[in-house]
């Protein structure tokens, strides 16, 4: 017999070799007793699935739209031209193949109009001058007879409305009413033919941290866009105004998007859309959105009314820090000091005084200034509350009836200051152990920081030369004699802490220091 060859001896092995596998392997119970097949098969893999949110955007889309706003511009030699940076040229003067060009003829007006145009026989005040688009952002339908609501900052000085439904049906819409406090505006389309999908506000007590979002609008222009993520937070204050209450979310959220919806798992509204934080203005995942509760309860005032009446109490007033109540006796930081009552306010009036702790209203306790801003802004004028304070370690209440807070309120600022320019210079003295160098101030009232050790309390807590200090402990002082009386008092009252008032060329705070022990 002749030698196989090593073609053949490379078969036998190699089909010895994988039986000797495929045993093995059926022993071990790794494959299943049928073979498998020798192609390979598509991957499936068993596990939980993320919930679709198919579902809430269906439902929900029809109720979101894009807001489209004009303003009058008046008419300029140029203004046939709409001018988007190419060397001054206007966008008809663009290839006719140009993409840009394309772009914006697509959103070109009605009756071949360019966008930003209209005829003068559509021009509100007898066609002087020309509308122009000025913003653009979302809204969403709250009634089927067509209310909508959105930013106020997106249709702010608009004359001309535009809603645009995500079939891309657009209806002309006029503004109801506005709040610039809250952000919020209520537009109105009146199409008696027409029943429109609309969305209802979320229970706000219903809301977690961590909860699934939907939020849906037109950022960019795109129309009809979403995004989903979570709430991050809640209670955010951004420092836009003494409503802040702010949801925060990581949804994807971007310029076109104010106004626009969040939805929760169940369709309805959470949030509107106000502000992102972006170093770059693109999204970096912080939205921050008007909760359900404040904006349900502006926007039935602006239906109502169209405007917005809220409770007005008339003091400047500052947090409660963990120093201020040790210097006031307080058992915890909360509540809202007060700075100073402004003259002729429903609070001066009522008793009042610069340096009391507005510590509830109505037998509810305050936290801080924010909510006392939102406890009397939620009360009408003329309402009569009970303010509870505390003053010279004592807790007592008064009677407030509210007035109407003003269109543009002032602060209340320290009145000014008129020297005697011919008085002669006083006696530069040290505050033992403060870190303070003081002189008797000009008018005689308060004293002047001549200087400020940079090592101590009261540089740290941003206390400068030239500020004033008017008072201490609530108590007027004038002279170094003065402040050193009232530090002494606290130390017997066992407090570790002084209440100093400052005054400055920005107004009037307070500040605590340690009171030194030796």
């Amino acid at each position: 017999m002749s030698a196989p060859s090593a073609r053949s001896k490379f078969k036998a092995i190699l089909k010895n070799s994988t039986a000797a596998g495929l045993a093995v392997a059926m022993l071990a119970g790794a494959l299943p007793v049928a073979v498998a097949p020798a192609y390979a098969e598509a991957v499936k893999v068993e596990a939980a699935q993320v919930p679709s949110f198919a579902d809430v955007v269906e439902a929900v889309s029809p109720a979101v739209v894009s807001v489209r706003v004009q303003s009058n511009v008046e008419q300029t030699a140029d203004s046939s031209n709409f001018s988007f940076g190419f060397g001054g040229r206007g966008f008809e003067d663009l290839p006719d193949d140009h993409p840009l060009k394309r772009f914006f003829k697509e959103f070109g007006g009605p009756d071949g109009e360019q966008y930003g145009e209209r005829r003068p026989d559509r021009m509100p005040h007898g066609g002087k001058g020309r509308l122009r688009p000025t913003s653009q952002g979302s809204g969403f339908f709250i009634s089927e007879d067509g209310y909508i609501v959105t930013n106020n900052h997106v249709i702010d000085d608009g004359v001309a409305f535009t809603i645009v439904m995500n079939d891309g049906k657009e209806l002309d819409a006029k503004l109801v009413g506005k709040d610039s406090r809250t952000d919020l505006a209520l537009l109105k389309v009146d199409n008696p033919k027409q029943k429109f999908t609309y969305v209802t506000f979320a229970e706000d007590e219903n809301m977690r941290v961590g909860d699934w979002v939907v939020a849906v609008g037109n950022p960019f222009g795109l129309g009809g866009t979403v995004t989903a993520g979570i709430i991050s937070a809640r209670g955010r204050d951004i420092g836009s105004g003494p409503y802040d209450d702010y949801i925060q979310i990581d949804a994807a959220v971007n310029r076109g998007n104010s106004g626009g919806p969040d939805f929760n798992l169940a369709g309805e509204v959470v949030g509107i859309n106000t502000a992102i934080f972006s170093p770059s203005g693109g999204n970096v995942g912080i939205a921050f959105a008007i909760p359900a509760s404040v904006a349900k309860d502006v926007i039935e005032k602006l239906k109502d009314g169209g405007t917005v009446q809220r409770g007005w109490l008339g003091v400047q007033i500052q947090p409660v820090t963990q120093d201020i109540a040790d210097s006031l006796g307080l058992s915890e930081p909360s509540g809202a000091l007060v700075v100073a009552p402004q003259a002729g306010s429903p609070g001066g009036k009522a008793g009042i005084k610069q340096g009391d702790v507005i510590t509830a209203v109505n037998g509810e306790p305050v936290k801080d200034p924010r909510d006392l801003a939102r406890r009397i802004a939620a009360f009408d004028p003329a309402t009569t509350v009970d303010v509870s304070i505390w003053r010279e370690g004592k807790a007592s209440s008064l009677k407030v009836e509210l007035g109407e807070l003003p269109s543009e309120q002032a602060l209340a600022g320290p009145e000014s200051q008129n020297g005697d320019a011919t008085q002669a210079p006083a006696t530069e003295q040290a505050l033992a152990g403060m870190g303070l160098s003081v002189t008797p101030a000009e008018d005689g009232k308060g004293l002047t920081i001549v200087d400020v050790d940079p090592d101590s309390d009261a540089a740290d807590k941003g206390m400068k030369a030239g500020e004033k200090i008017t008072s201490v402990n609530n108590q007027s002082v004038a002279t170094a004699a003065d402040v050193l009386k009232v530090l002494d008092q606290a130390k017997k009252d066992g407090r570790t802490k002084a209440l100093f008032q400052i005054e400055s060329e920005n107004g009037s705070r307070f500040v605590a220091l340690p009171i030194e022990q030796g």
